[in-house]
């Protein structure tokens, strides 16, 4: 009996079940622990679970998660049934006065002013109305079906969640009302420390913290990279307009639909790519499959546009109406594009990660765009705010004087339109005190979005860059008109674009995908590998074996390795990784020694007072302003607070000193408890940062506020110590790179070559992509290289397969 209870605490795993089940494990039997007996003792999909995880806890919990979801459907409800209100219920000859009604007072007729109940239609005439009409009868089954889908998708949310909170509960031991006063690093330290005692996932002991981005990024870094390496079809060149980019949140959708999760895709389920893809020896005929698919799908969409676009008008109109009406500017306002997002995210990077860093990007990024003027539009728009706000000023003066005259014709109609015209003029005027300094200002974007092509350097003030610029940092205006135009031009972008590409895919996907024991197929380059995808122009020469195929463009391997170690200070990145940590320390080290002081820097700038004399919450935003003022100061010419000349610096050498002495910064409330900390959880040594100094000051006897403002104060120093690395790393870029700039903005390296294939030739795992031949003719090919780039690689790539111990 006491040997049949104690296999009753072993549960047998079913491989259908199993998340990413090493082949020959089948059998395998798993101790479940006492302490955690519910549903969640193993996980069958962590991807789900990790990531559902991480959505309650930037939702705000279980109440405002249902809540959002529960007006999502009553607002779907609302604009279908509103809308056919309106369209079918209302006598609009009426309503206009076009059609006048008597009205019955005391026996005698009158005719009054129409009142609303008068321009509704009776019940029994709009149901009439609406049965007559097959084409309002469609899209309201339509919508019917729809609206059921998404009440069955919320009602498993709710379950989904339900089981999530009672996890934060029991297991993570949060509190729901204390969830705000949790970071996310604190939940996902929570998360590692439960693995360690009740063994969540069965195949590693441990979980990193870099399983954990795996598992919630895994299709983001896919796309990341794909954008990384030009390979979808989001850039057009249209005549007499130019380039072009285009990248909507229907098009977004279906470039996921068909590679991630949708029917025919090319993963078998939520973590494992189909195990076909990872062959070479049926390359083309995957690309056919795959280039049928993108085109029924294409197809489907095609069918669908009349529907989506009628939804998509009716949304847009719903939701900017009033506030273009209350607020006609801000159409002219400006906000990160679907394409910026991508282009600007690095690898293994959670999207409020990119939130915040794109934050505060915004108000550097809106000063450069806004610095640009047109001389002849200003003259255009002043003349035009005069002549308009003169008219409007004639008629609200009128209408103050005598109500009577808002009675009269298109009054009102009048006076919107031209409050409308003079707000819109009154944007193209510039600000007449405003100063012209387009390099500083883009010096500042670069600090916040960390990434910046080679060309953009001293060419701040050209048009192109702005227009550049203008795609990751697009007008609200264009955004709307993108996603109206989005279900007309998706299908064709699908079916002439992308199936074209089929090949590419193909080829990309098992070249750069890479199974790890434990978290399933990922895409290689978010492992951070320098060594496979590493850059020599961004500090990687002598450690990276990455042919121009592997590279990825714009030091995206780089800087995505610094920004993870600087976000999880806790981490314990592979020796590769931390050699390249180590060799960039080692070089800010040497570019201090010849760099003034990090005091004399702070001291030079007028926002240095605060930073020495507290560490306010502008701290590092000053020691960001320090870093771009002083060189300005010191290429003046002017002398010093003691009234000595200095040495004239660069960006990159202040930055050097900056980081250097960040391990010795007097900061208040530092203790001298590191030693103690770094035995009680071990941290990447690369680097000893003011907020790994904040961390150490962070006793156990304090409270949560106490640890909430240190955790935000902490935050703010990580991200000013990224920035700092990104301003340092491209600056030291720029000086290194010998390569010929590209032209264009996105004339990234291609990577790929391109072959002809020769009829019975086998292909193997690291042969490059090829251009595909067959029977439908279509002209799917690899990328194409410049001889510069073929001269440089000499070596095919390796498929970088490996499995993870």
């Amino acid at each position: 009996m006491a040997n049949l209870n104690k296999y009753r605490e072993y549960q047998r795993l079913d491989d259908e079940e199993e998340d990413s089940m090493p082949a020959g494990e089948d059998d395998m039997l798993v101790h479940v622990p006492e302490g955690l007996k519910d549903s969640w003792h193993h996980i069958n999909n962590l991807d789900n679970f990790f990531t559902r995880i991480y959505h309650f806890h930037q939702k705000n919990g279980f109440s405002c998660m249902m809540l959002s979801e529960f007006f999502e459907l009553v607002q779907f409800l609302f604009v279908v049934i509103f809308t056919t209100f309106l369209f079918m219920c209302v006598d609009y000859d009426v309503l206009f006065a076009n059609t006048f009604v008597n009205h019955t007072h005391f026996g005698s007729i009158e005719r009054n002013k129409v009142t609303l109940p008068d321009a509704i239609l009776p019940q029994d005439q709009c149901y009439q109305r609406i049965q007559k009409n097959g084409w309002i009868i469609f899209q309201l089954v339509m919508a019917a079906i729809f609206w059921l889908y998404r009440l069955v998708k919320v009602i498993c949310n709710m379950l989904n969640y339900w089981e999530i909170r009672t996890f934060y509960i029991k297991a993570l031991k949060i509190p729901t009302v204390e969830l705000c006063n949790f970071t996310w690093q604190e939940v996902q330290q929570r998360l590692i420390s439960i693995q360690r005692e009740h063994q969540m996932c069965v195949h590693k002991k441990e979980l990193t913290e870099l399983d954990i981005y795996h598992r919630i990024l895994r299709f983001k870094n896919y796309m990341v990279a794909m954008v990384n390496k030009s390979l979808l079809p989001i850039r057009f060149h249209l005549p007499g307009w130019g380039e072009v980019v285009f990248l909507s949140q229907g098009l977004k959708y279906n470039f996921e639909l068909i590679l991630f999760w949708g029917p025919g895709s090319l993963f078998q389920n939520k973590w494992n790519l189909h195990p076909k893809y990872k062959r070479a020896g049926n390359r083309l005929e995957l690309a056919q499959h795959l280039s049928r698919t993108i085109c029924l799908i294409g197809l489907a969409n095609l069918l669908l546009s009349p529907l989506i676009l009628i939804w998509q008008i009716l949304y847009a109109f719903f939701s900017y109406a009033e506030i273009i009406k209350r607020e006609p500017g801000s159409l002219g306002a400006r906000r990160w594009s679907l394409f910026g997002r991508l282009y600007l995210r690095h690898f293994n990077e959670l999207e409020h990660e990119l939130q915040m860093r794109l934050n505060r990007g915004y108000k550097p990024a809106s000063k450069y765009m806004n610095s640009f003027i047109s001389p002849l539009l200003t003259v255009v728009a002043k003349n035009i705010a005069f002549f308009s706000g003169s008219v409007l000023a004639v008629l609200i003066t009128l209408a103050v004087y005598d109500e009577d005259v808002l009675t009269v014709q298109h009054i009102l109609t009048a006076i919107t339109i031209l409050g409308i015209v003079v707000t819109i003029s009154r944007s193209f005027i510039p600000d007449e005190h405003m100063v012209w300094n387009p390099e500083q200002l883009l010096q500042c974007v670069l600090a916040h979005i960390h990434y910046m092509p080679d060309h953009w350097k001293g060419n701040a003030n050209a048009s192109e860059t702005r227009n550049e610029l203008a795609e990751l940092f697009q007008y609200k205006a264009v955004f709307i008109l993108e996603e109206l135009l989005s279900p007309v031009i998706t299908p064709l972008i699908l079916i002439f674009c992308l199936r074209h590409k089929s090949l590419e895919i193909i080829d990309f996907f098992r070249n750069f995908s890479v199974e790890v024991v434990g978290v399933g197929d990922i895409c290689s380059f978010a492992q951070l590998d320098v060594r496979k995808h590493g850059n020599p122009q961004w500090f990687s020469e002598g450690q990276t074996e990455a042919s121009i195929y592997q590279q990825a463009e714009n030091g995206k391997t780089e800087l995505s390795l610094m920004h993870f170690a600087i976000t999880n200070p806790q981490w314990q990145p592979p020796q590769e990784s931390s050699i390249f940590i180590g060799h960039l320390k080692e070089k800010v080290q040497q570019d201090a020694t010849n760099a003034p002081s990090a005091q004399l820097i702070l001291s030079e700038t007028p926002l240095a007072a605060s930073l020495l004399s507290n560490a306010s919450s502008a701290a590092p935003d000053d020691l960001l302003s320090s870093v771009l003022v002083h060189p300005i100061l010191t290429a003046s010419g002017l002398p010093s607070r003691d009234r000595h000349f200095v040495q004239p610096t660069s960006t990159a050498t202040v930055a050097a000193s900056i980081l250097a002495s960040f391990s010795t910064s007097q900061i208040p409330s530092r203790t001298q408890s590191h030693a103690a900390y770094s035995n009680r959880c071990p941290e990447n040594v690369a680097y000893r940062s003011e907020r790994t100094i904040l961390e150490d000051s962070v006793s156990s006897s304090d409270t949560r506020l106490q640890n909430a403002s240190h955790s935000a104060l902490l935050s703010e120093y990580a991200n000013t110590e990224m920035s700092l690395h990104a301003i340092y790393m491209h600056e030291k870029h720029q000086q290194q790179s010998q390569l010929p700039r590209a032209v264009g903005m996105w004339q990234c390296p291609s990577a790929l070559r391109e072959h002809h294939v020769q009829p019975g030739a086998s292909f193997s795992a690291d042969q490059p992509p090829e251009s595909l031949s067959g029977p439908s003719q279509l002209p799917l090919g690899g990328w194409a290289e410049s001889e510069e780039e073929q001269e440089q690689s000499t070596r095919k790539p390796p498929v970088p397969r490996q499995r993870e111990a």
